[in-house]
């Protein structure tokens, strides 16, 4: 079944609060449906405070892009989760995943233990199960998992809602293509992470030291600045893929807004 498109935006706090307070109110007028927030420890306030003042600042939906398993024990991460889906009352989409490449040295470096990628999504799996038994029959939380290899998309195609898959820029469209159409999907929603538009990358979500003149041409985490053929190639990519999820950076969010506007719901 093809799922309407939807838009999300990656905000991280690169400003003074109140301009980022401002920020985030922006993107409802803009047509977005959700504000993303990311897990980077020292270089970001901690993303639940800033999930739940987004909530209270918007009627939009909220969410974690992504939660990073091994930073923090699975129960207390479901408990965060949870009370973010009560107190947006029910606008929260939980994103977790096992954590971005280099996430061991960063889990060292924080004192915390280093574990293996198949421990580290049995974390994942924990902390699913710990939301599902808080949330109970009367709640559900959206959970979306940030995914790679086929132990990730079967647990994927288990608990979650929504599923990205984790890529460099520098990979093939055919590559991150062939992950998706082999997905063994349970009619999850397929989302896009899309870190440069117009040749600029997003903070936070690619490397900054990413040399966009070397992607392939082809490369699926970049998307033209020209509306008009962003709108083509975003349809292309739903038909040809089923990626029907679009999350951009904040600092594209007015220029990408006609495509929003072209497609949002659609």
């Amino acid at each position: 079944m093809v799922k309407p498109f939807r838009f999300g935006v990656v905000a991280p706090l690169r400003s003074e609060i109140p301009a980022w307070r401002d920020q985030v109110c922006r993107l409802a007028d803009l047509g977005y449906s959700t504000v993303l927030i990311p897990d980077v420890p020292r270089l970001q306030p901690a993303p639940g405070p800033m999930v739940a003042t987004a909530a209270a600042l918007t009627g939009l939906r909220v969410g974690t892009w992504v939660y990073a398993s091994p930073l923090r024990p699975a129960w207390m991460t479901a408990w965060e989760a949870h009370t973010l889906s009560v107190l947006s009352e029910g606008r929260f989409e939980f994103g977790i995943g096992t954590g971005r490449p280099g996430i061991e040295d960063e889990v060292a470096a924080l004192g915390l233990p280093v574990v293996a990628p198949g421990e580290r999504l049995a974390q994942v799996r924990a902390t699913v199960t710990a939301l599902r038994e808080l949330d109970g029959a009367e709640r559900r939380t959206p959970v979306v998992m940030a995914v790679r290899g086929p132990r990730a998309c079967a647990l994927a195609a288990e608990v979650a809602d929504t599923v990205t898959f984790a890529q460099r820029p520098e990979e093939s469209r055919a590559e991150i293509a062939r992950l998706a159409l082999e997905f063994r999907s349970g009619g999850q929603e397929l989302a896009q992470h899309v870190p440069i538009v117009g040749g600029t990358v997003a903070p936070f979500m690619a490397p900054p030291t990413t040399d966009v003149a070397a992607l392939p041409v082809d490369s699926l985490a970049v998307l033209a600045a020209d509306p008009v053929a962003a709108v083509e190639e975003i349809r292309r990519r739903r038909e040809e893929i089923g990626f029907s999820y679009f999350v951009v950076g904040a600092h594209v969010a007015e220029a990408f807004a006609p495509v929003v506007a072209e497609l949002a719901g659609r």
